[in-house]
């Protein structure tokens, strides 16, 4: 089999006195000039736990797709909000399209099991995994990828034991609770006031808030309370985002005097078969770390993975981790990268990648390479970089991290230092 790394340094570069001479003139303009200490690393965005006052507020519906998850994703494009969506498999084979519309929105998708019946899922481990692995693969069918987030129906508490976290986690899943519960399911018509008001109720000092809501059955009263608790967070200056299995969970506190207390764990044997070999899927906790001339960024797990033996990145979080910007037409499900002189334009329905330099009159075009999953724009890293105009020399890879190294051509590289003095 052909490993990624050779495909992706198919064919041999003659960069390296290019490379040579590019690295020389950098480091001679830098020289003279009180910027050096700042090349590299210094434009990248701050972290959450860099900025004490970044709120941020996800929105989740589960049980669906059901008949009013349309006028919920009519309401969050209207007001210009992403959510995540926790979809049960059995109400996505129904409803395929309202898969797709969700992924097509730039929503986010996670798996909720197949049927919600708790006595089936709590009951056995083994039951539990099937369902997860019967969703993913419906979700599969529908949209191209497995989500690899995770909501118990219910929550966890009172259902999970540690073995159900553990070997979630080692299979590659991220479980999501939530914090915040806007009460629409707990009994049959909720009013709309009372969802709002359940919805608002913010713990002390939370910077990060997961809101539970439901898309799927009789919630007609959810969807009039959302337009309120959208305005809500907006003003108290939250920002709204979608989750990702790279996000530190929200979890729910082991309930050790539950109903299932005498439940077994499954034997290692098929510990060892299942759930182990699942989590190549998502690279194991895998690094990527890519550095393009004096610059460099690393991507955590959930922030790429390794499809077909090429290694794919979503566009919008690449291009701000090297100083571009990207934006999403929903019209016309395309995505919009700036980076430097080029503008990148991703096409999630004809999946081609078009490239236009400001002082040329050809576009550069890839067939067939743009993914839309998991409400993001996924491209393969090595057309990106030479959409980028950057030159890949070298792909490693040990049992912590991938290492891609890439040069930068003379005026390219020259761009990037006078914009840092500009």
């Amino acid at each position: 089999m052909v490993s990624p790394i050779h495909t992706f340094l198919s064919g041999k570069w003659s960069v390296l006195m290019l490379r040579i001479v590019v690295l020389l003139c950098v480091f001679a303009a830098y020289a003279g000039t009180t910027h050096a200490s700042s090349v590299s690393g210094s434009n990248a965005p701050a972290s959450k736990n860099e900025n004490p006052q970044d709120k941020v507020v996800y929105l989740s519906f589960d049980d669906g797709p059901g008949k009013h998850t349309r006028e919920v994703l009519d309401i969050l494009r209207k007001e210009q909000v992403l959510a995540t969506f926790f979809v049960l498999g059995e109400q996505a084979e129904r409803y395929p399209e309202m898969i797709r519309a969700v992924v097509e929105d730039g929503h986010a998708l996670g798996n909720h099991t197949f049927n919600h019946n708790y006595e089936q899922l709590y009951s056995d481990f083994k039951v539990f995994w099937k369902q997860i692995k019967q969703t993913e693969a419906i979700v599969e069918r529908i949209t191209g990828f497995r989500p690899n987030l995770v909501r118990a129906p219910g929550g966890t508490y009172g259902h999970f034991d540690k073995s159900y976290f553990d070997l979630l986690k080692l299979g590659g899943y991220t479980v999501m609770d939530w914090n915040v519960d806007s009460g629409d399911s707990k009994r049959k018509g909720v009013p709309a006031k009372e969802i709002l008001r359940n919805a608002t109720k913010v713990p002390a000092g939370a910077s990060s808030v997961i809101v539970l809501m439901h898309d799927g059955g009789a919630h007609a009263e959810t969807v009039k309370a959302l337009p309120g608790i959208i305005k809500y967070y907006r003003d108290q200056g939250f920002r709204f985002d979608t989750m990702k299995a790279s996000d530190e969970p929200i979890q729910f506190r082991i309930n050790s005097n539950g109903k299932y207390k005498s439940r077994k764990a499954p034997g290692k044997e098929w510990i060892a078969e299942n759930v182990q070999e699942n989590s190549n899927l998502w690279l194991a906790g895998k690094e990527l770390k890519v550095e393009i001339g004096l610059a460099a960024a690393t991507l955590k797990q959930g922030e790429f993975r390794v499809e077909d033996q090429r290694i794919m990145v979503p566009l919008r979080t690449f291009m701000k981790k090297f100083g571009g910007s990207a934006r999403w037409n929903a019209e016309t499900r395309t995505a919009t990268a700036i980076w430097k002189d080029r503008t990148i334009h991703a096409d999630s329905i004809s999946g081609e990648l078009t490239t236009k330099r400001a002082d040329q009159m050809k576009d550069r075009t890839t067939d067939g390479v743009v993914q839309s999953q998991g409400g993001t724009i996924w491209v393969p890293l090595r057309e990106l970089m030479e959409h980028m105009g950057v030159t890949v020399d070298s792909l490693k890879v040990n049992e912590k991290e991938w290492m891609v190294k890439a040069s930068v051509p003379l005026a390219a590289a020259n761009s990037m230092y006078l914009d840092k003095l500009i």
